[in-house]
């Protein structure tokens, strides 16, 4: 049986996160799926965000303030939501590459930078939900203290020092990752643990590198 002592202070029981703020990153992720090209959208432009604020709706019905229940059908809705805002992202990053690449009008450099940052935050947006949804099982199992080896490495778990005794990760901490990664195309202050965290990070890294680099390019050319 394991000691409840030797718990790091991570694991310790905590209060639910809120759910607000995944809410939020939704909602700035559907504005900016619409503000986008119809040229960049899978299907009709409002198909995607209708079922995501349905999707959103629902959860937030279920469960509108801190995230302590843990229910296998409100775990599969949240992974179902994340998954439909991917399929979009992975659309909208596919055509927008084979456009620039295959000499497809893309609009002036103004439009195209609009788009291609458009497109980043929401490849950034995208991956922060999937960190926060998946690292330890989710917000309610990490509040609950049942996984003991984490997906992520944060600062405040290797010095608790240097953190008060309720730290946990939350949301805010996810999208810093999922900010730094695609910035820096590597770990920053995080480090992954699990072969998904790495291959995950590994193919935000990739996704943000190409499309910076082609937008900038393509950018760059249409104003010389």
């Amino acid at each position: 049986m394991e000691d409840l002592g030797s718990r790091p202070f991570w694991r310790g029981l905590s209060r639910g996160e809120q759910r607000w703020p995944f809410a939020l990153a939704f909602v700035v992720m559907i504005a900016l799926q619409l503000m986008l090209p119809e040229r960049y959208s899978l299907g009709a432009r409002w198909v995607l965000p209708a079922i995501e604020v349905v999707v959103i709706g629902v959860l937030v019905a279920a469960n509108p303030g801190r995230l302590e229940r843990r229910t296998p059908m409100l775990r599969r809705l949240s992974l179902t939501l994340i998954a439909v805002a991917s399929l979009g992202t992975a659309w909208s990053v596919g055509k927008l590459v084979t456009a620039i690449a295959g000499g497809k009008d893309t609009g002036s450099a103004a439009e195209l930078l609009g788009s291609g940052a458009a497109i980043w935050l929401i490849n950034v947006l995208t991956f922060a939900v999937w960190y926060w949804e998946l690292d330890r099982g989710g917000a309610p199992e990490r509040a609950a203290g049942t996984d003991p080896y984490p997906d992520f490495l944060f600062p405040q778990m290797t010095a608790p020092e240097l953190a008060p005794g309720h730290w946990r990760p939350q949301f805010a901490d996810y999208l810093y990752l999922a900010f730094t990664n695609a910035t820096a195309f590597s770990p920053t202050d995080t480090l992954p643990l699990t072969r998904w965290a790495k291959l995950t990070m590994l193919l935000q890294s990739a996704i943000s590198l190409v499309t910076a680099a082609l937008v900038i390019a393509k950018a760059v050319n249409a104003l010389g």
